[in-house]
């Protein structure tokens, strides 16, 4: 048996930080990886699709610019070979990184396989016993695949990234970020796509007003969305994919060469041998931590997606700040101290921080909101990119900001402009009478909360 001071399952966003933290300061330290290193973001989510988007967006740029007096003759052609290599070594110098970090620091060990719980002090690893007194659990997460579909020759968030060749027809079940973002990329690529989803509209967990407004952005990119649709089950039928769904207007099929599953996500903590251990899980499978995210073990933790506390890349490191600061920081962060934000990035991005409207209503709170749509927004017009509203809810007892959620272009940058006085406990009153640079779309958040109604 190999004895350790801590060990570490999982080289996601909060692993490797964390590794390299315990070894400054003196933890003969393991870290193990059944798969890629860097996890999640790194391979199959932030840093490879949000590449793919970029490439999308030039191919859309291409393709309409003559309103804005550009015009490019001849056809745009996409090449999915390239925008995969682009995105291959991309990976791979995070790769790269990761393993530098780990070769250069004598007290990490990288171990490589899957990794098992025999009890609570000890892992098993490629026939391998490893024994700490503090142990790390963070493996992330998996698409979710409804049994309907495991029969099929599906797609998901990861093999999508794979294909080397534009699809003719694309068919996504699921509207949620995922399945839009998908939808749009590809759609710019050439394919021809469709979304079916169980829903009245798309991203149908934000606001009513909200969801509406991405159904209708989406439609406009040219996608079909099928909406009120329960997807039934999936067969294979003459070399193409045959989904049968039931919408509005009765049961109906659609046949694609290639289907998208994009349905959420479910948590890597089914085969870890848990049940071997004290650790508790939720429902859903997910661990359940407490506010300095340890498990109901005391000398286990709990990061990244596999706690059910974020599902991002932003708050897996948030957790690796939150445990760090338990053993090494004078300043103790808490998992309470942290505002739920995340963003879409479809075209023009969603992105939210805090309460919407939705939850400020089911949770009683008297409010007030700001609201501006984009299309009174002087550099939206200016870069014809006028699609989409901002709102902002402020708590009307105390004028403290409740959340906010911004729909439009570079929504996913000026979020911060909130979040931030969030974070430093600020009165609405900071930002209104803050002075912006103008010409941009932050400077429009001083003239909203100057005309705020109730919610």
């Amino acid at each position: 048996m190999k004895k350790f001071d801590a060990i570490i399952i999982g080289t996601g966003q909060a692993g490797p930080p964390l590794a390299s933290s315990l070894a400054k300061n003196g933890l003969q330290t393991a870290i193990i990886e059944k798969r890629e290193l860097g996890g999640t973001c790194v391979n199959t989510g932030c840093t490879p699709t949000k590449a793919y988007v970029a490439s999308a967006r030039r191919a859309f740029i291409a393709r309409n610019s003559r309103e804005m007096g550009v015009n490019i003759e001849g056809h745009v052609q996409v090449d999915l070979k390239t925008i995969k290599a682009r995105k291959d070594q991309l990976i791979a110098d995070s790769h790269e990184g990761l393993e530098r970090t780990f070769e250069k620091e004598e007290l990490i060990t990288l171990f490589r396989g899957k990794a098992v719980f025999l009890d609570d002090h000890t892992i098993l690893v490629n026939g391998e016993e490893l024994t700490a007194e503090k142990i790390f659990i963070n493996v992330g997460g998996r698409p979710r695949v409804p049994k309907d579909f495991e029969a099929v020759n599906y797609l998901t968030n990861r093999s999508m990234l794979e294909l080397e060749e534009v699809p003719k027809n694309l068919v996504i079940v699921g509207g949620g970020y995922v399945g839009l973002e998908f939808a749009q990329m590809f759609s710019r690529f050439g394919s021809e796509v469709t979304i079916l989803e169980r829903g009245s509209a798309l991203m149908k967990k934000e606001d009513d007003d909200i969801a509406e407004a991405i159904t209708e952005i989406i439609k406009e990119s040219g996608i079909n969305v099928l909406l009120n649709s329960d997807c039934i089950k999936a067969a294979e039928k003459n070399g193409e994919i045959e989904v049968t769904y039931n919408c509005e207007a009765g049961s109906k099929k659609i046949t694609t060469s290639h289907l998208l599953l994009a349905v959420g996500r479910v948590p890597n903590t089914n085969d870890l041998g848990l049940e071997k251990t004290g650790v508790e899980l939720d429902d859903h499978g997910f661990i359940k931590v407490n506010d300095e995210l340890q498990t109901s073990v005391s000398h286990i933790w709990a990061l990244g997606d596999c706690n059910g506390e974020g599902a991002f890349t932003h708050t897996a490191y948030n957790d690796f700040q939150i445990v760090n600061s338990t053993f090494y920081e004078d300043r103790k962060r808490k998992l309470s101290d942290r505002f739920p934000c995340y963003a879409a990035y479809i075209d023009p991005p969603l992105a939210r921080v805090g309460l919407d409207e939705k939850q400020i209503k089911a949770k009683g709170i008297k409010a007030k909101v700001a609201e501006m749509p984009m299309k009174k927004v002087a550099r939206a017009k200016e870069k014809g990119e006028t699609a989409g509203k901002m709102k902002i809810f402020i708590d009307a007892d105390t004028d403290k900001i409740l959340g906010a959620t911004f729909l439009g272009t570079g929504a996913d940058e000026y979020i911060h402009t909130v979040i931030d006085q969030m974070y430093a406990g600020a009165t609405y009153q900071v930002m209104r009478d803050a002075v912006h640079i103008h010409p941009t779309v932050s400077e429009l958040i001083p003239t909203m909360l100057e005309n705020l109604r109730e919610l």
